[in-house]
């Protein structure tokens, strides 16, 4: 346990005479909720200290679980909020994610991003182009942001300013990576 104040937690109870609580982890990662009372014998009298321990592992995981949703909540807001296309796409370039701003910008529903390959939107002549930089990516580097041609659903062929990043598991492997993209104004 990596708790090392025990008695002086339990004379500062027997001083004051005001319960204390902590919450503690042991080496096997199991947390506990230590309280601390005095014990009044049926006199009044204070004679020692009540020490007890309650599970709270299941707890505290909730309690992780609910701060990284909240988390999660606040950035899908950013990403649907954005007035910017924001893209993931796997290192085979098939579309993972796809924002309303994706929509505004190149025209295909989220549903039909979803069933395409990010290549059906590169014109024929920036296809090298898109590879150095997938290229590039799936080492981990990181790139300066840059322009790059890409087709719409009207067939338009529109410059946009990209920003992109690998997408990194817990492994250290890059397994997608997500573009932040702006339409160029001349």
């Amino acid at each position: 346990m990596n708790y090392n104040k025990q008695v002086e937690d339990v004379q500062r109870v027997l001083d004051t005479l005001i319960p204390n609580e902590i919450e503690v982890q042991t080496k096997l990662g199991k947390w506990f909720l230590l309280r601390i009372r005095p014990y009044r014998t049926l006199e009044n009298v204070i004679e020692g200290a009540v020490i007890t321990f309650f599970d709270i592992t299941e707890m505290k995981k909730a309690r992780e679980i609910a701060v990284e949703a909240k988390s999660l909540s606040r950035l899908a807001a950013v990403v649907t909020d954005s007035r910017d296309a924001i893209l993931a796409q796997d290192l085979e370039g098939n579309i993972l994610a796809w924002n309303p701003g994706a929509t505004r910008l190149y025209g295909w529903t989220e549903a039909e991003a979803l069933a395409m390959n990010i290549r059906q939107m590169i014109p024929k002549g920036g296809q090298e182009e898109a590879l150095k930089v997938i290229e590039h990516l799936s080492r981990a580097e990181i790139l300066q942001p840059y322009q790059m041609d890409r087709i719409t659903k009207e067939g338009k062929t529109v410059r946009v300013a990209m920003t992109s990043t690998a997408l990194v598991n817990a492994s250290g492997d890059v397994y997608a990576v997500a573009t932040t993209e702006r339409a160029v104004v001349d």
